[in-house]
């Protein structure tokens, strides 16, 4: 695969983190550069991994991950996407503390859900004659960046969308989920 073609994939690998991590440092009260740094690199290093899980499934059982992968990406993404709406929800009638970081595992469980689409892009790299590694590296460099800059885009939509920051993250969630489940049976 030429460079160009790979970093085209990369950087369109990385655009539902890119969405996700918007939304979840709009839900941040100010999140430091070292939160953005944390979310990019737990989205990278899960971005890195799925294609290569991807390719691996690939060459076992690719018919059965083609067939399921966009049914789980949408449950996890409509589960994550509709506990922020309650929290935020919730959040808009008390007046607790801002949230400062996120939870390791809620960011991990975010890569997981926003990542499913690079593992099935893996599953069909099995068939091609691409180096693997140099791709699966591309793709979570780019999340990595994406991500990095969507929680700092996120930093100046929170203050401007106030406590309505988390339900809107969580719509963000919903409708990504919605987009691959459609994608996978428009025509």
């Amino acid at each position: 695969m030429m460079l160009s073609a790979t970093l085209l994939l990369a950087f369109g690998m990385s655009m539902d983190a890119f969405a996700a991590s918007i939304g979840k440092g709009a839900t941040l009260h100010k999140p430091k550069f070292s939160e953005a740094l944390r979310t990019g690199l737990i989205f990278g290093i899960i971005e890195t991994l799925t294609p290569l899980i991807g390719w691996g499934l690939g060459m076992l059982a690719s018919q059965f991950v083609l067939e399921w992968n966009h049914w789980i990406a949408f449950a996890l993404l409509v589960f994550l996407g509709g506990r922020m709406v309650l929290e935020g929800c919730r959040s808009c009638s008390e007046d607790d503390a801002p949230l400062q970081r996120h939870g390791f595992w809620l960011l991990v469980t975010t890569a997981i859900a926003t990542s499913l689409d690079a593992m099935a892009v893996g599953v069909g790299l099995a068939f091609l004659q691409v180096n693997i590694v140099t791709t699966a590296l591309a793709i979570g460099c780019a999340t990595f960046i994406m991500s990095t800059l969507g929680m700092m885009v996120g930093r100046f939509i929170g203050p401007l969308l106030g406590k309505r920051a988390e339900i809107l993250g969580g719509v963000v969630l919903i409708g990504i989920g919605t987009q691959i489940l459609w994608s996978h049976f428009a025509p």
